[in-house]
């Protein structure tokens, strides 16, 4: 019995120890796991911006020193020991008035030590320090030459200079949040961006910015002349054959359309697939090539020999049903019509970006002419080119059609600056494109060369 009685003594403190064992494995009293302190291993400071740290620990944060070392003296930043550890500390610092920093570094040393009794009840602790590179500097950035003017639905063309040790990003901002990126050009330090005044934007304002990695920032005007042109307004009343007949046929692609009426099936394909459409036409054609150019010798595009306008850009569409506004939409491009099946040209070399069927603009290529500038070519009813292709000026990339949204034969010529629909007549008039793009580019060499 005794035998008996000890070996159930041996198992009760077996069992014990190992519950004992298990609680302090799983207890948050007992965790293992280092604090973690959230910030970036190098920074980049301008002294005003304050430093955020953020620093979080599950068992709760039971003490932290902050330090900075500028190779001359050490200061204490912040320093706190918790009665109540909570699990997260925000931590906002601000410049320390007593450090000089007389070799624009400095070490920010972290410590951060958590409630936990891991470690012989002494807890786990973290130690980071982080570089800090001091740059109060803002970068240097200038215009160098511009295109005179812009036209509501137009382009332009702006060369500046931006340098900095610690550049992070610049781009041209406009007063209706889109941002134009620039091409390096001719020499080191200098870039050219087109930009585009949306033919949907009333107002507009270009203004280069530029950003170091500390925060700095510089801003310059772009000074353009704005000449704000007006384009047609139609009434467009849908009749019952148009419905039931190209509209339905171009519905059936799309299963969510399957139980729709007829003006239901318009409203979809006029807004909602035309939506998407734009959407992967904004994508493909919002890139700029990185590589430095020298001179940009576009000339003007005429992609359909003798082709007769039909239909001009910017025209804002009201389509009525029974009395009713039902929708509206902009017609984005310049509708071209020939013969039937007629050639349509490359006036320009180029990469093809796209050559697939595209919803409401049917077959459509879509080439890359560099600088951001990129040509739509809609509604086609043979390509003759595919993604990948370079192509060269006068060859036949596709036949004019009527697929897509597309009542009869003709071309949907469209031109996009970084993703924004411009007006294609611009860049079908040589003197537009000598004065605002080439002569610009020239002038832009000559005062680079004097300096």
């Amino acid at each position: 019995m005794r035998k008996k009685g000890r070996l159930y003594l041996v198992l009760f403190i077996i069992a014990l120890l190992g519950l004992i064992f298990y609680w302090i494995l799983t207890s948050e009293l007992f965790e293992r796991q280092k604090p973690s302190i959230q910030i970036a291993s190098k920074l980049y400071w301008n002294l005003r911006k304050p430093i955020d740290i953020k620093i979080s620990d599950n068992s709760g944060i039971k003490s932290y020193t902050v330090t900075m070392d500028d190779g001359k003296n050490r200061e204490v930043l912040e320093q706190r020991t918790f009665e109540n550890p909570p699990k997260e500390v925000q931590l906002s610092l601000e410049r320390p008035m007593k450090l000089e920093f007389p070799r624009n570094r400095a070490i920010l040393h972290i410590e951060v030590q958590d409630k936990s009794l891991w470690h012989y009840f002494l807890g786990n602790r973290s130690v980071k320090d982080i570089k800090i590179i001091i740059d109060t500097k803002r970068p240097e950035l200038y215009l160098v030459n511009n295109s005179y003017s812009i036209t509501k639905g137009g382009s332009a063309l702006v060369v500046f200079h931006c340098n900095d040790d610690n550049l992070k990003e610049f781009y041209v901002q406009t007063n209706f949040g889109k941002r134009f990126y620039a091409q390096p050009f001719y020499e080191e330090g200098y870039y050219a961006a087109l930009i585009a005044w949306p033919v949907t934007q009333k107002r507009f304002r270009a203004t280069l910015v530029a950003y170091d990695k500390a925060g700095n920032r510089s801003k310059v005007h772009v000074p353009l002349y704005l000449l704000n042109k007006k384009y047609r307004v139609s009434k467009i009343t849908l009749k019952k054959n148009f419905l039931e007949g190209k509209v339905a046929l171009l519905a059936e692609d799309y299963p969510e359309t399957a139980k729709m009426d007829p003006l239901e099936k318009f409203k979809f394909v006029n807004e909602t697939l035309r939506e998407r459409n734009e959407q992967l036409i904004h994508k493909l054609t919002s890139k700029v090539p990185k590589e430095m150019f020298d001179s940009f010798s576009i000339k003007p595009f005429y992609p359909l020999k003798n082709g007769a306008r039909v239909a001009s850009f910017g025209d804002h569409r009201y389509y009525y049903y029974h009395g009713k506004l039902v929708s509206e939409s902009y017609h984005l491009g310049l509708d071209l019509a020939s013969t039937r099946a007629a050639p349509i040209k490359a006036s320009n070399p180029g990469d093809v970006v796209f050559a697939d069927y595209n919803g409401i603009y049917g077959n459509m290529p879509l080439i890359s002419h560099g600088l951001g500038l990129y040509t739509l070519y809609g509604h086609c009813s043979t390509l003759f080119v595919k993604k990948g292709d370079q192509v060269e000026r006068g060859e036949t990339i596709a036949k004019t059609g009527n697929t897509g949204l597309a009542l009869g034969d003709h071309l949907h010529f469209g031109v996009l600056v970084q993703g924004v629909e411009v007006r294609p007549k611009e860049w079908m008039d040589k003197k537009w494109i000598k004065d605002n793009i080439i002569d610009v580019l020239k002038e832009a060499k000559k005062i680079i060369n004097s300096k």
